[in-house]
């Protein structure tokens, strides 16, 4: 088969760019969006062919219509899944009973990331790019090294000094060129962009590439199925560069005008910590863009990103949804990690807790129902990350008297 593309968009312009070529920026340095034919689908597929008749492929691969590669002989198959909605009862949660954790370190790489690394190095395997590099908290780093590795492509990853180090060699291991900085995200992706033309690098930073976005979105889509062609009243989204929530916001655009989403769509929540909220900030002083957050630090190193690209189409989506940007503290996001783990077995990520904490703190402020329908994004695997220590021990010989409360 051939893709449904039409061409991409600037998001910033709508300015139309011819599809089949190679993009970063649009010629204003905006993200690029890709276009679909979409009444040619929907004349090819009622919903059901849609999510049934690629059922072969794995995982988010199956929403080929959607996507933008030319054909299934494109796919990077490491064992995709759909992640299951897990819902959950937290005392911290008071009396909602339909809170649901949409797990996202069940697939490969251990993070939501494969979703959009998967497609964009798809899309440069089908280009005939050979090098692709990326500036990362540590997620994105691994899941592009796994990929690029399976599509034999060099990968070259840039980390800050602080990144966890299970991430750091996690990236290496599965084969990219990985260099530690010291400096922030914002700073490693300033020297893929000044380096890009002299050492033959693609950049996939976030948003600056087209197809990333394309495999976030599959978030959406999947939500939607799993929903019964409905959606929750709410999506709590741990917000970094946003490619995440501007994808699902995509997908149900994309749904809506196909004729497929008749629902009411859900208010979507930007979470971002105290100690880095430039998303939540922009939104309450009622701006479109974020200024660069100095000195810019918080425990859950994925939503670190001092200046978001996207920052524009992030706030679009919170506005039109009618949703909101919550900035939680340091302390609350520990908390619920702590809650959720002991309470339910989840183990989630700082950035997943960090929504449970935005969740709580929506609530008090009125912003949403206690019976209302949520999902918390727990993007990667809390295996990932540092954990407390445990310090209580027994001598063997000694088991007497012993307290083992």
């Amino acid at each position: 088969m051939s893709n449904y593309v039409t061409h991409l968009e600037c998001s910033y312009s709508q300015k139309k760019y011819v599809k089949n070529k190679v993009y970063n920026l649009s010629d204003l340095s905006k993200p690029l969006l890709v276009r679909y034919d979409l009444k040619k689908i929907s004349s090819d597929y009622s919903y059901s062919d849609f999510v049934n008749r690629h059922a072969d492929c794995p995982g988010f691969w199956k929403y080929l219509p959607l996507l933008p590669i030319n054909s299934s002989k494109s796919i990077i198959d490491l064992g995709e899944l759909i992640t299951p909605l897990i819902k959950i009862n937290v005392s911290k949660f008071s009396k909602n009973s339909k809170i649901f954790v949409k797990d996202e370190g069940r697939l490969p790489t251990g993070s939501f990331k494969a979703r959009g690394l998967a497609l964009a190095v798809a899309k440069a395997k089908e280009f005939g790019i050979q090098k692709m590099a990326i500036p990362t908290n540590g997620n994105a780093g691994a899941a592009l090294a796994a990929y690029a590795s399976k599509a034999n492509i060099e990968s070259i990853v840039l980390c800050p000094e602080d990144t966890p180090t299970i991430n750091i060699n996690e990236a290496a291991l599965q084969g990219a060129n990985t260099i530690i900085v010291n400096g922030l995200i914002n700073e490693c992706g300033k020297i893929i962009g000044d380096l890009k033309d002299k050492m033959g690098w693609f950049d996939v930073s976030t948003l600056k590439e087209p197809y990333r976005i394309e495999g976030k979105k599959t978030m959406g889509l999947e939500l939607f199925e799993q929903f019964n062609q409905n959606l929750p009243d709410a999506i709590f989204y741990p917000t970094g560069g946003g490619t995440g929530l501007i994808g699902m916001w995509k997908a149900f655009q994309e749904l809506r005008e196909l004729g497929w989403l008749n629902c009411k769509l859900p208010k979507m929540f930007a979470v971002q910590s105290e100690t880095c909220a430039p998303i939540v900030k922009a939104f309450e002083n009622n701006q479109r863009h974020a200024e660069l957050w100095e000195n810019a630090s918080t425990i859950a190193s994925g939503i670190r990103v001092p200046a978001a690209i996207g920052d524009f189409l992030i706030l679009d989506a919170i506005r039109e949804s009618e949703g909101s940007a919550i900035a939680v503290s340091e302390e609350s996001i520990i908390d619920c990690r702590d809650a959720i783990a002991n309470e339910t077995g989840l183990l989630m990520c700082p950035e997943g807790a960090a929504t449970a904490a935005g969740y709580i703190k929506a609530l008090s402020k009125n912003l949403i129902n206690e019976n209302d329908q949520v999902v918390l994004f727990n993007c990667a695997s809390g295996l990932k990350y540092p954990m407390p220590k445990i310090t209580k021990k027994i001598d063997k010989n000694n088991l007497l008297n012993k307290d083992f409360s």
